[in-house]
């Protein structure tokens, strides 16, 4: 398994994080957009996955718990993409940010049960999401030991500096902090809970996840901007018109 170049393809359900095209962009890697849709809870489809690739693929990455979506998919779907990852000989990356946000259910999968997961599965996570580390960016990548090796490569042209003390402070608290994370995330859920039973509706959610939600206003000829410009100055509401690809352009 390698690191795609230039012309290689990468699969991304849509909607997705912009930070990820942004990228793949930047390393002259193209995005092969995978559609989700409401009706299905956002959840992508293998088969779908499986006409998209190409001799030029490289990796499939699944975000989940989704952002923006909030999507989580299940154990069985994320099998399911592992199996045709190692059926295509392609990278499976799996962004799983938001994990620690998951209340209640199964495992989120087990592929590192498997012995041979070194062979397509990369798992990426984020501290600073779970323990409220916004300014330092702490994170982690588990893959195997060559990928590793170059992806430190990358890493030492564009980070110069890593936050290691940040590393070094947080690691003997992580078993204290636990409590903290679970607080959190049971307030995040309980947020919402209240925001699906306060707001109008004539508004639709579309989808929750983390920190946000997507919602559809009722107006059928204003658009996203001029209606959270509105909700501003009228309401003392804040919201962003559009922050995350859609496919289409749409803003709405």
């Amino acid at each position: 398994m390698s690191l795609a170049d230039a012309g290689d393809e990468v699969i991304l359900p849509i909607p997705w994080y912009f930070n990820h095209q942004m990228t793949l962009n930047l390393l002259g890697v193209k995005t092969v957009a995978l559609q989700t849709i409401a009706q299905d809870g956002f959840l992508p489809s293998v088969e779908r996955c499986r006409d998209l690739i190409t001799s030029k693929t490289k990796a499939i990455v699944l975000v989940t718990p989704n952002n923006p979506t909030g999507a989580i998919y299940t154990p069985d779907l994320i099998s399911s993409f592992a199996s045709l990852a190692r059926e295509k000989g392609v990278a499976l990356v799996i962004d799983e940010t938001y994990r620690d946000f998951i209340v209640s259910g199964p495992a989120p999968h087990t592929l590192f049960s498997n012995p041979s997961w070194r062979d397509t599965f990369i798992h990426l996570f984020s501290f600073s999401k779970a323990y409220c580390l916004p300014g330092h960016r702490l994170g982690a990548i588990v893959a195997s030991p060559h990928l590793l090796s170059s992806t430190k490569k990358i890493l030492d042209t564009v980070q110069i500096c890593a936050p290691r003390p940040v590393q070094l402070a947080l690691a003997p608290l992580l078993p204290s902090l636990r409590t903290f994370v679970d607080h959190t995330a049971g307030n995040v859920h309980a947020r919402h809970i209240l925001f699906k039973d306060v707001i109008p509706k004539r508004w639709k959610i579309g989808s929750q996840g983390g920190y946000y939600a997507f919602v559809k206003h009722p107006f059928a000829r204003v658009g996203a901007a001029d209606v959270s410009r509105r909700l501003a100055e009228e309401m003392g509401v804040v919201s962003l018109p559009s922050a995350f690809s859609l496919g289409d352009g749409s803003a709405d």
